[in-house]
């Protein structure tokens, strides 16, 4: 059984930081397109950063640029997200997501709470 376990949120002052952490179990995590979304209330779901091993490649929106760091211990099975200069527009719950492009098997955390505010 696939899980996908989020970790590490809270309330935060402005200019803070946060380090999330995502912990798999149940597959193999060095294959997987690993992302964090974000959603705030009554908004959509906003992709906030990805790791793709099959282009190499590391991405961010640039809402976060600069100030977000994606990355990931494929021996621990861990996704981590440290978040800096943090501002109240962070605030959100935050997912990490496993994509295989090769089964297209998609699998989600249950998210976890940045709070921003002074």
């Amino acid at each position: 059984q696939v899980q996908l376990v989020e970790s590490g949120g809270g309330l935060v002052q402005p200019g803070g930081s946060l380090r999330l952490s995502c912990a798999a179990s149940g597959l193999t995590f060095a294959r997987y397109t690993t992302r964090w979304y974000r959603q705030a209330p009554e908004k959509e779901r906003e992709l906030v950063a990805v790791i793709n091993p099959r282009r190499n490649s590391i991405n961010y929106a640039d809402s976060v640029k600069g100030r977000f760091t994606i990355s990931r211990d494929n021996f621990k099975n861990t996704l981590y997200l440290q978040m800096n200069s943090l501002k109240p527009d962070d605030t959100a719950v935050y997912y990490c997501n496993a994509f295989d492009w090769a089964t297209n098997d998609d699998y989600w955390g249950q998210g976890t709470q940045v709070t921003v505010s002074s």
